[in-house]
């Protein structure tokens, strides 16, 4: 009896810890590396939670557990045809002639992830559907600035609303930050996202999101009109795993959006689950892929904090049973690929 008591006592407190810790300590780092299935980087310990709050740029529900905002702008996909779905799946393997499927971008010092998921996917989709003969570039630039419906630039916004845009409005091509490729290359500077990476920490106040100028920049000789890439058939698809399975496969990846709690950001390698602190915010994210390490399955993700974060910018988590929401946020479209081949330096 005395044993079970102790037990009960050890099981309280652990349950207790999962909450009790300050988020981003070294406290709460050790538990997650003792009690959780991944591993968590202990030079996370120390940074600023509000800056990370910030960075969660999907506005969500106050439902439980919490949506995405502004569901049900796009239809949900339910005509998959059925496909024999393998145990591992990876783009970048899959389709080795795009290399974006490889990239991971960084969205700086702006909750603009919405927009990074967005035109990371639709990048990705561009190339898969032309056989890999166009590769253009797609802009967070021109989406994060000049989508008036998809929210609030810099301080969120919505991915069904980015994929509604590329339909009804297009996106011209642009590369990462200071890049000088593409009409609109991405304005806000890349920065070390709470690592001791390559570059400059990421500021701690929110970048101001950059006007809308339609118009590209000096010495890329296309107009900005004449550079829009479109999409169509945008749509949201359902949470059962294996349509989204057949939706990367059958199509290319997709965007994602999940809940984001305190233990995240200090993600390594492994598995992802909640297993320590509060929610931080929604974020959103490219889904690629999907597999099973230790017997545990999972999706393979692509985050926008540059490759100095996590599994050299990718992350995995857990699959199959909606984890955080991961899976009841998904949206795509298909690329319009008999516009104009691409020009120039896109």
């Amino acid at each position: 009896m005395a044993v079970l008591f102790v037990a009960l006592i050890v099981l309280f407190a652990s349950c207790q810890a999962k909450y009790l810790h300050e988020p981003l300590t070294k406290e709460a780092i050790d538990y997650i590396n003792l009690y959780a299935s991944w591993t968590a980087d202990p030079d996370y310990a120390g940074y600023d939670v509000e800056h990370f709050k910030s960075l969660c740029g999907v506005p969500l529900d106050n439902n439980v557990p919490p949506r995405p905002q502004k569901l049900g702008i796009l239809p949900v996909k339910t005509d998959y045809e059925a496909v024999q779905i393998p145990d591992t799946f990876d783009a970048r393997e899959q389709w080795p002639e795009c290399p974006s499927t490889k990239e991971v971008r960084d969205q700086g010092s702006c909750g603009s992830c919405w927009a990074f998921g967005a035109v990371e996917a639709m990048t990705d989709r561009i190339c898969i559907h032309s056989g890999g003969k166009l590769k253009p570039h797609i802009s967070a630039e021109d989406l994060l600035s000049c989508c008036e419906s998809c929210g609030m630039g810099c301080n969120g916004g919505f991915p069904e609303s980015a994929w509604n845009f590329w339909d009804n409005d297009g996106i011209v091509t642009g590369g990462q930050y200071n890049s000088h490729q593409g009409c609109e290359p991405y304005l806000i500077p890349a920065c070390d996202h709470h690592v001791k990476g390559k570059l400059k920490p990421c500021s701690k106040s929110i970048a101001p999101t950059p006007k809308c100028t339609r118009k590209c920049e000096a010495g890329y000789n296309v107009t900005y009109t004449a550079d829009k890439k479109h999409g169509k058939d945008g749509h949201a698809v359902s949470s059962d795993v294996e349509a989204i399975q057949t939706e990367i496969m059958t199509y290319g990846p997709v965007e994602g959006a999940f809940t984001v709690y305190a233990d995240f950001p200090t993600y390594r390698t492994g598995v992802y689950k909640h297993t320590s602190g509060g929610q931080l915010g929604g974020h959103a994210i490219k889904i690629l892929g999907w597999g099973t390490e230790n017997n545990t399955a999972y999706w393979l993700v692509a985050n926008s904090w540059n490759p100095d974060w996590g599994d050299k910018g990718f992350f995995k988590i857990l699959r199959g049973h909606d984890e955080c929401g991961i899976e009841s946020g998904i949206v795509a479209g298909l690329p319009n690929v008999e516009e104009e081949p691409l020009k120039s330096r896109a």
